[in-house]
């Protein structure tokens, strides 16, 4: 593979299809990098052109970063889970020092560089010397650089200052910075690894650790060394994905340790430890971009995504396996000659050769090819684990096939980051017009501004955009939804008792406005006191969980308001035959469970959005802006609070 130079044994077959073997076999990640390339080429006129390929080098550029750091701790046999929460940590300490503290913009950069650091030396001390295993440090260190993360913010992503947020734009209107920010860090990767004495030493304790030891090296303080430079680029990756969003989102950055050490693995270095290279690990990361951009364009369903990449990896392991017992053998890793080094170079130009030529050719595939076709409309929705977005989506469905619109919908899992980069895909393709849910307002300005300057129209649904110029905002009034809900509960309750409140997702804007909304509504009824407020993620499991603690502590409540109808019905769960009869429950988003609780009579009520109207409404609004037809600018959808006198009648 790309990450290790392999020599055949004696006896292996000769001549040309020897050495084609030979070929594919020692650069097994560079040739399923070409292989993906050509197939996404072939199958999609909008991957190959030059807007897509620089989209899909910055979409690489995060998880390259913290790919390139985790390189160092599983060439030296370990393992860093904590990256993606450090990265979040380090954005969310920029943003704060910029903003909150009043600190220089250069020396609150070093201050989140420091963070990153520190992370990094607190990992590899309790690995060297509170011998730890690094899978039990990292985990805890994953903890606690996540709830710092919050704690900093109070939840709230914090929005960067221009100075720091041109980090994220392109130099002289073509190069993405970020795409130069991953270039430097894999240059840096290379030459630790490559030039240095702590590079060997990565080398030899990942090889044999008490080899090592025994031959003089300082393997504790070489530990520290390595996870203080996996801490450090997981800063620099923090501040760069912080960038592409304008704002420091304490939830950024989720589940990115694990495509950071998937792209390690997949560029042919071992979880054993004692190979790996620079090289390898940007094209794991560059396979993982152009396998997620290539299924977007081809409107994949974004939970097959999953399974794809998935199985990517896994075959990328077992090839390892194979090639490995294929008859070929390894030299000392990290010790390759000028020789090596020249053939390595000679077979990525080829390589680029045989790429470009393929490309061309496939690409004559798709000239004058969308003429005739369809109307295009792009739908990032924020997440699909929630039924009041799958009803967005359901709606939305409908309208387009009655409409006779192609509609491509896409899942962005509550990662404002991949939803930047679904709306970067979006804006490739030849769509006539995209529609966004966003995770967060001020995230998904960047990417949408790109759309603008593609002359896409893009029309927001539920959320609002910040910072760019959506057609229109197609929503409901959350602020307006919190109060009825205050109302609606308070007077059940006549005007007095104790509540609890079960709070969306930290950061996210519907879990601010519901709740900004219930507690302004609340202001009218002094006899009501809230005793608690805790998040349950808008998870019905999660609200089950949380309503079980909080009853220990407050036994004796008289409601709950729960900022969306899942939440509700795990807390309707944990309150068992009290529901609805001395515990009044109020939830919000009028989903089908939700309702079906109403009628049953053990949610008093829930403030009803009408999800499937938002779908309707938007997808129509989508296709008159790219008619070139007036929009309005705003186009509310009633909110309702829907109870049992009225559920009968209500239609979502």
């Amino acid at each position: 593979m790309a990450t290790d130079t392999l020599k055949s044994k004696p006896g292996a077959q000769g001549g040309a299809t020897g050495g084609l073997r030979r070929l594919l076999l020692d650069n097994g990640a560079l040739t399923a990098l070409i292989v993906l390339v050509i197939a996404m080429s072939a199958l999609s006129g909008d991957f190959l052109t030059a807007d897509n390929l620089l989209n899909v080098g910055v979409q690489a550029a995060v998880t390259a970063i913290l790919a390139f750091g985790v390189t160092f701790v599983i060439v030296s046999a370990g393992i860093d889970l904590s990256v993606g929460s450090v990265a979040a940590l380090s954005a969310t300490v920029l943003a704060w020092s910029a903003t909150e503290a009043g600190m220089p913009v250069v020396l609150a950069v070093l201050f989140a560089v420091a963070t990153g650091l520190v992370c990094g030396l607190v990992n590899g001390f309790l690995v060297s010397y509170g011998k730890l295993p690094s899978f039990i440090a990292t985990l805890a260190m994953l903890s606690v650089a996540r709830g710092l993360s919050l704690v900093i913010s109070q939840g709230s992503p914090i929005a960067f200052p221009d100075s720091v947020s041109h980090l994220g734009d392109t130099l002289g209107g073509w190069l993405p910075v970020p795409v130069l920010v991953m270039i430097v860090m894999g240059l840096l990767t290379a030459f630790v690894l490559g030039r240095t004495y702590i590079g060997r030493s990565m080398y030899a304790i990942g090889g044999n650790e008490e080899a090592a030891r025994l031959s003089g090296l300082r393997v504790k303080r070489q530990k520290l060394a390595i996870y203080a430079f996996s801490g450090l680029f997981a800063a620099a990756a923090g501040i760069v994905l912080a960038s592409r969003l304008s704002s420091a989102q304490p939830q950024a950055a989720q589940g990115y340790e694990l495509d950071a050490i998937a792209a390690v693995v997949i560029g042919g270095a071992s979880l054993a430890g004692g190979t790996g290279k620079a090289s390898g690990t940007l094209i794991g990361a560059l396979i993982l971009a152009v396998l997620r951009n290539g299924l977007n364009l081809l409107s994949v369903s974004a939970f097959w995504q999953q399974v794809v990449i998935g199985v990517v990896i896994a075959l990328a392991v077992l090839f390892d396996t194979l090639r490995r017992k294929a008859g070929a053998t390894t030299p000392a890793a990290g010790a390759s000659g000028g020789g090596n080094r020249r053939k390595q170079a000679l077979t990525y130009l080829i390589a680029a050769a045989v790429a470009v030529a393929v490309v061309g050719a496939t690409s004559l595939l798709h000239n004058g090819s969308s003429a005739g076709r369809t109307q295009k409309i792009g739908l990032s929705l924020s997440t699909l684990n929630n039924p009041f977005f799958v009803q967005i989506r359901d709606g939305a469905e409908e309208e387009a096939r009655k409409l006779g619109v192609d509609l491509t919908v896409t899942d962005a899992q509550n990662d404002a980051s991949q939803q930047a980069n679904q709306l970067q895909n979006f804006t490739s393709g030849s769509l006539s017009s995209v529609i966004v849910n966003p995770v967060d307002s001020d995230a998904a300005g960047p990417a949408v501004r790109g759309a603008n300057k593609a002359g896409i129209p893009v029309i927001a649904v539920d959320r609002g955009v910040n910072k760019a110029d959506a057609a229109a905002l197609v929503a409901s009034d959350n602020v307006e939804g919190g109060a009825l809900g205050a109302r609606a509960l308070a007077e059940k309750l006549g005007g007095k008792g104790t509540i609890v409140i079960l709070q969306g997702q930290a950061g996210t804007s519907a879990s601010r406005e519901r709740g900004a909304g219930f507690a302004e509504g609340l202001k009218g009824y002094p006899g009501i006191k809230v005793v608690a407020k805790q998040p349950a993620d808008f998870d019905r499991t999660k609200g089950l969980d949380v309503m079980t603690n909080l009853l220990q502590a407050h036994p004796d409540i008289d409601g709950v308001f729960a900022e969306n109808d899942e939440m509700a019905l795990g807390a309707i769960k944990a309150l068992g035959s009290k529901a609805g009869k001395s515990v009044q429950v109020v939830g919000f988003d009028g989903t089908p469970d939700g309702l079906k609780a109403v009628e049953a009579g053990s949610l008093y009520a829930s403030v009803a959005q009408q999800p499937k109207e938002l779908g309707r409404i938007a997808v129509r609004n989508a296709l008159r802006a790219a008619d070139g037809e007036k929009v309005e600018k705003m186009v509310k959808v009633p909110v309702k609070v829907v109870t049992k006198e009225n559920v009968a009648g209500f239609e979502g």
